[in-house]
């Protein structure tokens, strides 16, 4: 085929080792990776792969879900701006959204929260099962296992060909998950579990289970980050629930799973960094020398950048909002000052501005759970029980997918071959 009519839509390859042209197609910015595999010096040879090392450019699934442009900073919901959606929604109604892909009329939300409601009771097994942890425990191993342990007592949820049962499972462990934090929670604190009342929120009934009361202005800012966490594309725990989902194991062991993932500290684990670092920098006085530190290399700053922003995350702005309603309540924790106005050096510094460091959702998020009255160690539990639906909402889309298989990533080998075996006797 000569240059001028080949379609558009493609991409054409020479292979130099054997002077071989390819004509590879386009589809939605992409190539088939499996499409490389025609390239072969010799018949028998396996064939070209990528090599992408924590697929920093590898498309592993199609998706109508959530929606990122990191370079203009944009997250949506199923097409709607994240911002839009914290300001006048619940997370149930969010939650709805993302696992449905509409947001619900009145008549539907009501049905959604009488679902929600009637299954907001954790099986007593499991709530041995928490009191048993000691009380040095980490609440999101204690989340895990939570997780874990609600597949075995739901046999039926390995029945994942039905589309009924996989959506009275999903609606279980969006309505436990805030059970099993609150009972994780009460028992690290050597406090009684408060029973859930259905007839609150979905957020003021967490609230009422870890504290014994409700205030609506810190129900609504718990609505607000709910709904800033309820799904973020393919990040490591997603990935992680589309990789074990895809064996076909239960929803609970890929939740528990994904929360594993969620677990380490480069994860869900960003925001207890910051505070860290907050409290370390002391004052804003600090804040100059600390960020000469960073710019040596001595130091990072933690809470900036993002593997998908190279903006503003829109998720931090409206945290940054949110944080002024909650102090009104809690009174001001001190190490706000201290985030404002590094934040204000930061970015007004050529050496984070080239780098397209900006406040992530990390940022602000932790300063506001603990003066809400969470220790750092409860964060990420905070950050799981939103994210269950998006985790679920993927695992569904995975499943109805008829490109995905198994998943099983290839390898490059570069170990030896063809070794003789050594007796024992004969090794030196």
């Amino acid at each position: 085929m000569v240059p001028w009519a080949m379609p558009s839509n493609s991409i054409t390859i020479t292979d130099n080792r054997t002077g071989k042209s390819y004509e590879l197609p386009i589809e939605n910015e992409t190539i088939r990776a499996t499409d490389l595999r025609q390239m072969k010096e010799k018949p028998d040879d396996f064939g070209i792969m990528t090599y992408d090392p924590a697929y920093m450019n590898t498309a592993s699934c199609k998706s109508t879900i959530t929606f990122i442009d990191g370079d203009v900073g944009i997250l949506e919901y199923r097409g709607y701006p994240i911002d839009q959606l914290a300001e006048h929604c619940t997370f149930p109604e969010v939650a709805y959204l993302v696992l449905n892909g509409e947001l619900p009329n009145a008549v539907q939300l009501a049905g959604w929260n009488k679902e929600l409601a009637a299954q907001a009771s954790v099986p007593a097994d499991v709530t041995k099962i928490i009191s048993a942890f000691p009380r040095s425990a980490h609440p999101m191993g204690m989340f895990i296992s939570a997780m874990a342990a609600l597949g075995a007592l739901h046999p039926e949820s390995k029945n994942i060909s039905d589309a009924a049962n996989r959506h009275l499972q999903t609606v279980r462990v969006l309505a436990q998950a805030p059970l099993v934090a609150a009972a994780s929670f009460r028992h690290l604190a050597g406090e009684a579990p408060v029973s859930p009342d259905p007839s609150l929120s979905y957020a003021g009934n967490f609230l009422k289970m870890l504290f014994g009361k409700v205030n609506p202005v810190l129900e609504r800012a718990m609505d607000v980050l709910f709904t800033l966490h309820a799904d973020h594309e393919q990040n490591c725990s997603t990935s992680t629930m589309r990789m074990v989902g895809s064996s076909h194991a239960d929803p609970y062991s890929s939740v528990a799973a994904a929360a594993a993932a969620l677990y380490g500290p480069l994860h869900g684990g960003a925001n207890e960094a910051v505070l860290k670092m907050l409290a370390e920098i002391g004052s804003t006085a600090n804040i100059p020398g600390f960020i000469e530190q960073v710019k040596a290399g001595k130091g990072r700053l933690m809470g900036f950048g993002h593997r998908v922003y190279k903006n503003y995350d829109p998720r931090a702005r409206i945290i940054k909002r949110t944080a002024d309603e909650v102090f009104e309540v809690t009174g001001k924790n001190p190490l706000i000052d201290i985030a404002v106005e590094l934040e204000r050096i930061a970015l007004s510094d050529e050496y984070f501005i080239k780098r397209k460091l900006y406040p992530n959702v990390d940022f602000y998020s932790g300063i506001i759970y603990q003066a809400m009255g969470f220790a750092p160690e409860f964060f990420t539990v905070l950050f799981a029980i939103p994210r269950t639906i998006g985790w679920l909402s993927q695992w569904e889309e995975m499943l109805r997918d008829a490109d995905q298989k198994i998943a099983r990533p290839r390898q490059i080998y570069l170990g030896g071959r063809e070794r003789k075996f050594v007796p024992m006797a004969a090794r030196s």
